[in-house]
């Protein structure tokens, strides 16, 4: 599998079969699903705190290293789609509104190149 050949679909019946045979609905609910997506947002954000550029880009050329950084990326993906799956949202119909929004919000003219704070643009 990869993302080339891969849909978000094919992802919440993986994700789901794997849920249903450990019968974990029961830990499941939508707070314990959020409190994973965070608990494993901040173990993708540990590598990186207190490093410069030039140190964040060497840990993702060292394969070990961007093995570790790639499962923390795919564990906060795991409880995205586990939430998705479970609570029948559409993420990409999801994804499609919220990038209108933020295309409506950070028109190119006033957002390209800017570093500026959100209320500011």
């Amino acid at each position: 599998m990869n993302d080339s050949d891969t849909n978000i679909a094919q992802l919440k019946a993986i994700v789901k079969k794997h849920c249903d045979e450990r019968n974990w609905d029961q830990y499941h609910s939508p707070k314990e699903l959020a409190i994973g997506v965070i608990t494993e947002a901040s173990e993708l954000l540990e590598p990186f705190r207190f490093k410069s550029e030039a140190e964040m880009e060497a840990m993702l050329k060292d394969p070990k290293r961007k093995e570790e950084i790639s499962e923390e990326m795919a564990d906060t993906l795991y409880f995205l789609i586990r939430l998705a799956q479970k609570y029948d949202i559409d993420l990409v119909t999801a994804f499609d509104k919220k990038m209108a929004k933020n295309r409506e919000k950070y028109p190119i003219a006033k957002a390209k190149g800017s570093n500026k704070k959100y209320n500011e643009l």
